[in-house]
């Protein structure tokens, strides 16, 4: 008998040789049907694998995100099993499982169309009706490197020839169709239900430039066709929203051929941009943070102290000045680090919170650039705050906190994220597991559910991710929060204790918004480019209906402006319902209609963007309700 330890913590006891989806069957028949993989002491496994030892034990299904892995690793060999039925001579490169789908990179002699998709998504349905076994074996790497030559697939040679000597070479095959695979799978193709081909994209394989370019075919795989549905309707939905089609026609920002990932805010975006930038000052002042600026431009010896260099400089920009070399600073913190380095610090005086909007500049790809939410250049929300030890889990949780508040005013929801140490780090044993143990203690003190990312952490210190979910329930990561016991150290910063010796502060590294021009980006998308009335760059339009109103709208406009209220005026002549669609097409929060009516009684006809016509109101009473609506901060509207 063996003992296995499920994932709540309780145990059964089972026969040696039992297969993972027997396990199922014993727990829970629903669960047996509904099993696709499973985790075997942390490792991933297939349900038809057999246990021989004592084990902890998780079954995955299509809830988990591993289980969905898992089916859609399945799906990109199915897709990669109706490629080659229909086009024998494409050659296969690789096909992984991703976050909302999978794709498979092609070498093929000609280009894949939008009409050969529907074609291979046809041919995907048949393999998934004949339910073929996938079905493993392992070779030895000679046969291996055979197996592969004699189907003509290169880039597969070229993979079994990069692992180690030792590796165990394993395939999978089902039906006519082998693939070099690692794993996992589902037991059989007709556990994918359903399925769609997205997309076609070029891709260099291996991710370098100097490889040969691809074709990379993207899809989605979900247990239930009422799955798919909803998410192809997200999709469409998040076409509409797409930000950079509301930027142009909000004209909020553009990104010109002079400057690819280096975005140009036009007047109406920056109204959003220094709305955001002065409640986050707000914010800021109420939570005891001072502000400071430091350098775009830094020598580049500060880069190699902070570790940047070794870590990040393939993503840094450089320049010379007198014959020296500097960066153009990719992160903010060695700013902050030698402002405090500037003077002598007292115990008595920390926390010492530094707040900086800082410009960083990054070297993106150029196929990774999108939008606002990658750029080259962009606003870091940071803040550096100065500790001792003793300060660690109140000042987290004040963090916390403030970064909450924030998330509330837009009406997000998010989960949160503790990222561990990565392989590529600096720093002792015992500092990361202070700094790890440290966050983690943090989020429970708080009371927040999180997961753990393994690796993912900064070279420098773990951190807590916050990732928003907005209104079509997409997520976001936006939020960090970064423990760091390495720098300090590095400058040798100090501060004088209680005992009258030097100590080394901690430091903790923080952003909300994350990047002010990704935020504005998600925002545009949230709101579907219709933001609420304290945030809209226009809050009122006023109208007239001919042109003896003229004066009496600008009089309007100038009582609004007045009392801060942005507005804009149409004394254009037009009729009025094509003013109105134009100002709603805008997205502007409010409409005043003027007529000989209104300019006579000193009213409005106030027209809300979402409800219609709300009715006649005195300008006084219009001018209350919409700067009590602003001052509030009222959500979606």
């Amino acid at each position: 008998m063996v003992k296995i330890t499920l994932k709540d913590g309780s145990f059964i006891e089972v026969e040696k040789g039992i297969k993972v989806i027997e396990v199922a069957g014993k727990l829970s028949t629903s669960l047996a049907k509904k099993a696709l993989g499973a985790k075997i002491n942390g490792v991933s496994a297939e349900v038809m694998t057999e246990i021989n030892d004592d084990c902890s034990l998780e079954i995955l299904t299509f809830d988990n995100e591993d289980g969905k892995k898992t089916l859609r690793h399945t799906a990109s060999h199915i897709l990669a099993q109706a490629v080659k039925r229909l086009y024998p001579n494409v050659k296969l490169a690789i096909g992984p499982a991703i976050d909302t789908g999978f794709y498979y990179d092609f070498e093929a002699d000609f280009s894949f169309t939008p009409e050969m998709l529907d074609t291979i998504e046809g041919e995907m349905n048949k393999i998934i009706k004949e339910d073929f076994k996938l079905e493993r074996f392992e070779l030895p790497r000679a046969e291996a490197v055979k197996l592969m030559e004699e189907k003509g697939e290169s880039y597969k040679v070229e993979l079994i020839n990069d692992l180690p000597e030792d590796s165990i070479i394993s395939f999978y095959k089902e039906g006519e169709f082998t693939d070099l695979c690692a794993g996992p799978h589902v037991p059989s193709t007709g556990r994918v239900k359903a399925v769609k081909l997205l997309s076609i994209a070029g891709a260099y394989w291996r991710g370098n430039e100097k490889n040969k370019m691809l074709q990379r075919i993207y899809g989605t795989a979900f247990e239930k066709k009422a799955d798919l549905e909803d998410y192809l309707k997200m999709l469409e939905e998040a076409k509409k929203r797409d930000h950079r089609k509301l930027g142009k026609e909000l004209d909020l920002f553009s990104i010109q051929e002079e400057g690819p990932g280096f975005p140009f805010f036009h007047p109406k975006g920056m109204v959003v941009r220094n709305t955001l930038q002065n409640f986050w000052r707000e914010m800021h002042r109420k939570a005891d943070y001072d502000e400071i600026m430091t350098p775009i431009i830094l020598n580049e010896s500060l880069w190699h102290q902070s570790g940047h260099w070794d870590h990040y400089h393939e993503n840094m920009y450089f320049t010379k000045i007198d014959e020296g070399d500097y960066a153009i600073k990719p992160m903010n913190c060695p700013g902050s680090i030698l402002v405090y380095r500037n003077q002598i610090h007292s115990y008595r005086e920390l926390p010492l919170r530094y707040a900086e909007m800082g410009v960083v500049h990054r070297h993106e790809k150029s196929g990774a650039l999108h939008g606002l939410m990658r750029v080259r250049c962009f606003t870091q929300d940071d803040a550096h705050i100065f500790i001792t030890k003793e300060q660690i889990q109140e000042e987290l949780l004040k963090v916390i906190k403030l970064i909450d508040g924030f998330y509330k005013v837009f009406g997000f929801e998010y989960f949160v994220e503790l990222s561990t140490r990565p392989e590529d780090s600096m720093g002792s044993d015992e500092d990361w597991e202070a700094a790890t143990n440290g966050l983690r203690s943090a989020l429970e003190a708080i009371g927040l559910d999180y997961k753990v990312n393994e690796g993912d952490g900064a070279f420098y210190g773990p951190k807590i991710d916050f990732h928003l979910r907005d209104c079509i329930g997409r997520t976001w990561q936006c939020g960090t929060v970064q423990l760091d016991f390495q720098m300090p150290g590095n400058f040798g910063l100090a501060y004088i204790g209680a005992d009258g010796e030097k100590h080394t502060p901690v430091m903790i590294h923080r952003v909300v918004f994350g990047s002010i021009e990704r935020f504005i980006g998600i925002l545009t998308e949230h709101y579907a480019g219709a933001f609420p009335t304290w945030l809209a760059p226009v809050q009122v339009k006023i109208m007239n209906i001919s042109d003896a109103q003229a004066d009496y709208v600008k009089k309007v406009a100038s009582e609004l402006k007045k009392n801060d209220i942005r507005v804009e005026i149409d004394l254009r002549n037009e009729k009025i319902g094509y003013k109105i669609r134009e100002a709603q097409l805008q997205k502007v929060p409010y409409m005043l209609v003027i007529g000989e009516k209104e300019m006579n009684e000193g009213t409005a006809a106030v027209r809300d963007r979402k409800q219609g016509d709300i009715g006649v109101m005195a300008l006084e009473g219009f001018i209350s309700k919409i700067k009590e609506e602003i001052e509030k901060k009222v959500g979606l509207k």
